[in-house]
């Protein structure tokens, strides 16, 4: 890999400078594409804290940084999370409902094992992937986090349909599995669609509002839907 380092905000100081770290494209072996998230990566304050501070991903910020405001996780609890890999939401999520608690999680993409964390390699859009969890569970969950994303296209508004449709199902299979007091959250583009969801959401949860970290990248349309204190089937 070919670097250079320039002058601006990110990567690092010297001589009371800012260093950018800046990803060469020589000999055209790198994509235009490739060569921007691969400075997004280096030069992203976030990533190089995760990787001194242990956690598998930059996005265990963004759940610290939400639990830390609503206070969703406690020891003891049962959560399951959709979209693991690489697993930093799980990491999170295990270190604080601690030994009397349990994680389950499922994504396309294998993760390395984590410490008090049930994973399996499924397709959420498998129908068997629903009955897994829930037979796993053993029982109800007192959250379902979803941080799954779909392949991107490239055109924004098939690309924030598609997500959506994701957070769909996972809505469904959280009124499934929630206990009464349970919380759902998850990944969402703004786009307007978003929408449908939040009125579904608002029907069976005392609260539904959005979020945005701080970890999440500035200029991104990611936001996350919260939902809390779930009414439990039947309730109004």
């Amino acid at each position: 890999m070919s670097v250079a380092k320039g002058g601006g905000g990110g990567g690092g100081r010297e001589g009371g400078r800012s260093l950018k770290v800046k990803v060469s494209s020589k000999h055209g072996r790198r994509t235009q594409s490739s060569k921007l998230w691969l400075e997004r990566q280096l030069n992203d304050p976030y990533v190089a804290q995760a990787k001194r501070d242990g956690w598998r991903s930059r996005a265990a910020f963004k759940l610290l940084e939400i639990d830390e405001r609503y206070k969703l996780l406690k020891p003891g609890q049962k959560i399951v999370d959709l979209g693991a890999a690489p697993g930093g939401w799980s990491q999170v999520a295990a270190k604080i409902v601690g030994s009397r608690g349990r994680v389950i999680g499922i994504d396309l993409l294998d993760i390395e094992t984590i410490a008090g964390v049930e994973f399996k390699v499924m397709d959420f859009n498998d129908a068997s992937a629903p009955e897994w969890l829930k037979e796993t569970l053993g029982g109800k969950a007192d959250g379902v986090m979803s941080d799954m994303a779909a392949n991107t296209t490239g055109h924004r508004k098939t690309d924030h349909l598609k997500i959506i449709a994701l957070a769909e199902l996972a809505v469904e299979f959280a009124r499934e599995v929630l206990a009464p007091g349970g919380f759902f959250i998850s990944k969402v583009f703004q786009g307007g669609s978003e929408g449908e969801v939040l009125a579904s959401l608002k029907r069976d949860f005392t609260t539904v509002r959005h979020v945005k970290p701080k970890a999440s990248r500035a200029g991104s349309p990611e936001l996350y839907v919260l939902a809390t204190g779930f009414r439990g089937p039947g309730e109004e």
